[in-house]
C-alpha cells in the first residue's frame, strides 16, 4: 500500500491511505462511512456537532526560542510549551493508527512566486473534500514532485483532556511554526483547517515582502484592482460580487509588488437566510462537490431550510471558485490595487457613508477594524456595541499589528491607491443605508468619479467626505444632516470616538502620527 510518506509523521499502520481523490470519490467515501447525506442538489451535507464555528479560545502557538520574539503574544496568540505540543501530537498520531487516512496535497497562494505547499491529513473524507475544494488544486504533474512546506493534521475524533494536555477544552488548534506543523483535534468545524492555512500565510508572507489581507478582491475589465476589508455583516461578499467586475476571491489575498493574488481556490460562505433572490451565486453553488455544514435538511425531500438556525446560526457551504460565474480562475490580478475599501456597519449613525482617508488615517482605521453589534443580535445587547477586530482579522494574525499596518501604508504609498471608509450601517434617520446607494458610492470610488468632486472634513473623525455622488441623495452624505436632534448627534459622535480611542490604547507599537489620526472625542 502506498503511504505517500506518512511515516514521517509517525503514522505507520493506516488501514488505507487515499491521496488527492476527486470530489466524486471523496463524496462516495463520506457516504460509505456515514459522515453525511446528499441533498436534493447533490451537495454533501454534514453536522459538525458541538463545534459549529471557530473555537478561538482553543488556539495555541508553540512557544520556541526560534519564534518567541516574533509572535504578538496575548489573548489571541496563546503560548503552549513544546513538550505539551509534542505529547498531544503523539497521542493524535497514535489515535490515527489503523484508520483510513485522506491526504490532500495542494497550494495556498495563486502567485507562483509566493505559493506555499500544504499537506492536509484528514481523518474524515468530508473534511478532505472541503479542503480539496477550498485550496488551490495541483495538476497531476505537480503532484509527482510535490514538496511539502507545511502540514496540517485534522483529527476531530480525538478529544484532549485539559488537565493532562494543557488545553482549555477537548478541542485544540495547535500551530508549531518552527516544525511547520498544525494539529487540529476535537472539532469537526472545517473552517479551522481553512483559517489555520490563513494563519500560516500571515506568518510567512511578510517575510517575503507580501502584505497578507483578510479581504475580498475584484478586477475591472481594464485590469484595475480593488480590495474590500470588512467584518461579518458589513457587505464584503455582496459588494465585491459585482457583475461588471471579475471576482479574484472572497476572503484571503496577498498584495505583492506587481499583483494581488488569492490564497485559495474556493469559497466558504454563510448559508443562514440564503435565498436565490438575495445571493444567487452562493445559492446556485450548493451542488455536487460542495460541502454543506449544519444546514437543516428535510430527511425525505432532502430540501434545505436555510432560515432554520436550530443546528447553527453559522451554517456554511464550501465550494470551488469555479462554481461562481464571473470568477477570475487564475486567482490573480494583472495589477496592484488602485482602490482600497474598509467596510464598516456603524450602528451609532455618525460615520459618513463614504469618506477618503490619508495614509495615517488608513493605518488607524485598518488596525482598529471597526464595526458594531446591534441590539437584538446577542442576548444582553440593548444598544449598539462597538466591535474591533485588529486589521479586520485579529484571530489569524501571529505578528504585531504594526507589521501589517506598516505593510498597508507601504503598499498604498507605492501604488498610489486611494483608501475609503464605507459605512454600510445606519444614519440619523434610524434606517440602514440602501444597498443601491452604497453600490453607487463604491462604483464612484472604483471609477475615480468620486475624486472629481468636492470634499469637506468631518469634525469628529477627520476624514474627507464628498459632498455629491451621482445616484445618492446629497443630504445622506453628511451624517449630521440626517439627525433632527443635533445634540444627540454630537453625543453619539463623542461616544463612538471615545470607543475608538480607548481601543487604540492597546496598540503600543503604533507611531504618534497614526495615534493622532484617530477621531477627536471633544
Amino acid at each position: 500500500m502506498e503511504t505517500y510518506g506518512l511515516e514521517a509523521l509517525g503514522i505507520i499502520n493506516a488501514s488505507a491511505v487515499y491521496r488527492n481523490l476527486t470530489p466524486a470519490q471523496l463524496t462516495e467515501h463520506a457516504l460509505r462511512r456515514g459522515e453525511g447525506k446528499l441533498s436534493n442538489t447533490g451537495a454533501l451535507v454534514v453536522k459538525t456537532g458541538k463545534y459549529t464555528g471557530r473555537s478561538a479560545n482553543d488556539k495555541f502557538i508553540v512557544d520556541t526560542p526560534a519564534v518567541h520574539d516574533e509572535i504578538a503574544w496575548g489573548k489571541v496568540n496563546r503560548p503552549i510549551e513544546k513538550a505539551k505540543f509534542d505529547a498531544i501530537k503523539s497521542k493524535v498520531v497514535a489515535y490515527l493508527q489503523n484508520k483510513e487516512i485522506f491526504i490532500f496535497d495542494g497550494f495556498a497562494g495563486a502567485d507562483p512566486k509566493y505559493t506555499q505547499s500544504f499537506r492536509i491529513v484528514n481523518e474524515l473524507a468530508s473534511q478532505n473534500l472541503f479542503i480539496h475544494q477550498l485550496l488551490r488544486r495541483p495538476t497531476a504533474e505537480q503532484l509527482k514532485d510535490f514538496k511539502i512546506d507545511y502540514t496540517i493534521i485534522a483529527a476531530p475524533g480525538f478529544k484532549c483532556i485539559p488537565e493532562i494536555d494543557g488545553t482549555r477544552s477537548e478541542a485544540a488548534i495547535l500551530v508549531d511554526y518552527e516544525e511547520k506543523l498544525v494539529v487540529i483535534c476535537g472539532t469537526q468545524y472545517a473552517g479551522e483547517i481553512k483559517k489555520s492555512v490563513f494563519s500560516v500565510m500571515n506568518y510567512v508572507l511578510p517575510k517575503m515582502g507580501v502584505f497578507p489581507m483578510h479581504c475580498s478582491a475584484n478586477m475591472g475589465k481594464d485590469g484595475d484592482t480593488a480590495v474590500f476589508f470588512g467584518l461579518s455583516g458589513t457587505g464584503k461578499t455582496t459588494l465585491s460580487a459585482d457583475p461588471n467586475r471579475l471576482l479574484i476571491g472572497d476572503d484571503e489575498h496577498g498584495w505583492a509588488d506587481d499583483s494581488v493574488f488569492n490564497f485559495e481556490g474556493g469559497c466558504y460562505a454563510k448559508c443562514i437566510n440564503l435565498s436565490p433572490e438575495g445571493e444567487p451565486e452562493i445559492y446556485n453553488a450548493i451542488k455536487f462537490g460542495s460541502l454543506v455544514e449544519n444546514v437543516v435538511m428535510d430527511d425525505e425531500t432532502r430540501e434545505f431550510d436555510f432560515d432554520d438556525d436550530s443546528l447553527a446560526v453559522n451554517s456554511r457551504v464550501g465550494y470551488p471558485v469555479e462554481y461562481i460565474p464571473n470568477a477570475e480562475l487564475s486567482g490573480m490580478s494583472s495589477s496592484v490595487p488602485k482602490t482600497v475599501i474598509f467596510l464598516t456597519a456603524d450602528a451609532y449613525g455618525v460615520l459618513p457613508p463614504i469618506s477618503k482617508l490619508d495614509k495615517n488615517q488608513a493605518m488607524y482605521y485598518f488596525v482598529s477594524g471597526f464595526t458594531s453589534k446591534v441590539a437584538g443580535t446577542e442576548i444582553g445587547i440593548t444598544e449598539p456595541v462597538p466591535t474591533f477586530s485588529t486589521c479586520f482579522g485579529e484571530p489569524f494574525l501571529p505578528l504585531d499589528p504594526s507589521v501589517y499596518a506598516a505593510m498597508l501604508a507601504e503598499k498604498v504609498e507605492k501604488s498610489g491607491a486611494h483608501v475609503y471608509l464605507v459605512n454600510t450601517g445606519w444614519n440619523g434617520t434610524g434606517k440602514r443605508m440602501k444597498l443601491s446607494y452604497t453600490r453607487a458610492m463604491v462604483t464612484a470610488a472604483l471609477t475615480g468619479a468620486i475624486e472629481q468632486g468636492e470634499f469637506v472634513t468631518d469634525p469628529t473623525f477627520g476624514v474627507q467626505v464628498p459632498t455629491a455622488i451621482e445616484g445618492v441623495p446629497s443630504e445622506l452624505l453628511i451624517p449630521e444632516n440626517t439627525w433632527e436632534d443635533k445634540a444627540a448627534y454630537k453625543a453619539s459622535c463623542k461616544k463612538l470616538a471615545e470607543s475608538f480611542n480607548e481601543n487604540f490604547k492597546k496598540y503600543t507599537h503604533m507611531s504618534a502620527e497614526v495615534v493622532a489620526a484617530g477621531p477627536k472625542a471633544e
